[in-house]
């Protein structure tokens, strides 16, 4: 009976993209990944609106944002992790240094971790840092601020893009850049990384169609490939990545929804598969999780199908350490759906019974399988 930890952030004080908040604060979970059963461990309180959390690949300790209306400044947690019980032990936080703490990454190296703010104030509250970088010890405490860098500019669709709006922190494989999706200004910023010291510096940026408004970006597994959600028009990008150079190149661009389907949604969530073969975008409003094959020669994600996610509002998702299982965070529906990914075809199979809990808007696999084994009488 192979099981894993994972945890899901939520919305537990009002904010203004969630109908009503009925979250606690960040539940673990331990999920078995032969039946799809799951037992809630416990709920980590005293966070507001850990709305994006992240397990360290070492599985030590949890990031987590916090994103409150009317904050000038966000913060990020720091939580050691009892990989036994899924207990959440507090250990430090961060200012943010900007406001709708939206993301989180850690570099490769685990020693630093990166915030992407938002922004939802006006641009002249101060402190309105887009990105932040802070150092991270061995057990997961965050240290003081060591980079920082604010975004200029706006993005053709009023109302939504009428300042800068960073949505996603990523790191390069290679640890030696720094990449911030911008929902506001149409663009992926590319900063130079001094993996010693956490320091940033600019290097270039790619931008994006008008409107496109980018939201997520994950790389490929193998290929020389990134993948980029804009949340706006509803569209997948296939990007190719020279690392050499620090540079992107859009290969293709195809809808995440079937033909004529895209008035009121908004694109989400990105995760491609273990093996790299396919990758899966999530709809809201549309309410599914869409799936593409993806080319090993030219890297381009092709459109297979679409699958209903469960739920409404499926903002996040997130595969098992091992690849199988696909869990989507169903944020209006208050729960967590369960697929199971069939690698030959792409196909999402649904798993197991959904998964009540509150307002959930991110979820985090822990990296350790755990494989138990029944006894047997003698």
């Amino acid at each position: 009976m192979p099981s894993v930890l994972f945890y899901v952030g939520s919305v537990n004080r009002g904010i203004g993209y969630v109908a009503k908040a009925a979250g606690k604060g960040i539940a673990a979970f331990r999920l078995d990944l032969d039946s799809g059963t799951t037992e809630l461990l416990g709920v980590t309180e005293g966070v507001d609106n850990p709305t994006f959390v992240q397990v360290s690949s070492d599985g030590r300790s949890l990031a987590a944002v916090s994103e409150v209306d009317g904050w000038n400044e966000g913060l990020v947690t720091g939580y050691a992790i009892d990989a036994d019980t899924g207990a959440l032990e507090y250990l430090s936080k961060q200012p943010t240094r900007g406001d709708y703490t939206a993301h989180l990454g850690h570099d490769n190296s685990g020693r630093f971790v990166g915030i992407a703010n938002y922004g939802g104030l006006p641009i002249t509250a101060k402190p309105n840092r887009s990105i932040a970088i802070y150092p991270r010890a061995e057990d997961g405490t965050l240290g003081s601020l060591v980079a920082e860098a604010t975004h200029l500019g706006k993005g053709s669709v009023t109302g939504r893009q009428d300042r800068p709006h960073a949505h996603c922190i990523a790191w390069t494989p290679d640890n030696r850049f720094v990449v911030i999706a911008d929902l506001g200004i149409d663009r992926l910023v590319v900063y130079r990384f001094d993996g010693q010291t956490g320091a940033l510096s600019a290097h270039g940026e790619t931008v994006l169609p008008p409107g496109s408004g980018p939201r997520h970006l994950q790389f490929h597994p193998t290929l020389p490939c990134a993948y980029l959600v804009n949340e706006l028009s509803c569209t997948l990008s296939s990007l190719a990545f020279d690392a050499s150079l620090g540079a992107f190149a859009v290969l293709a661009s195809t809808s995440t929804l079937p033909p004529g389907e895209h008035n009121g949604s908004s694109a989400s969530a990105i995760a491609i598969a273990g093996g790299g073969k396919h990758l899966f975008v999530g709809n809201r409003g549309h309410d599914s999780v869409a799936s593409f094959a993806i080319d090993q020669t030219t890297g381009i994600a092709r459109f297979i199908d679409i699958t209903p996610s469960g739920g409404h509002i499926p903002r996040d998702f997130a595969f098992d350490p091992t690849g199988h299982v696909l869990a989507v965070a169903n944020q209006e529906s208050n729960r967590i759906n369960l697929f199971r990914y069939q690698p030959e075809t792409g196909a999402l199979v649904p798993l197991g019974e959904p998964i009540q809990t509150g307002s959930p808007t991110a979820i985090a696999f822990h990296p350790t399988v755990r494989k138990e084994t029944s006894r047997t009488s003698p």
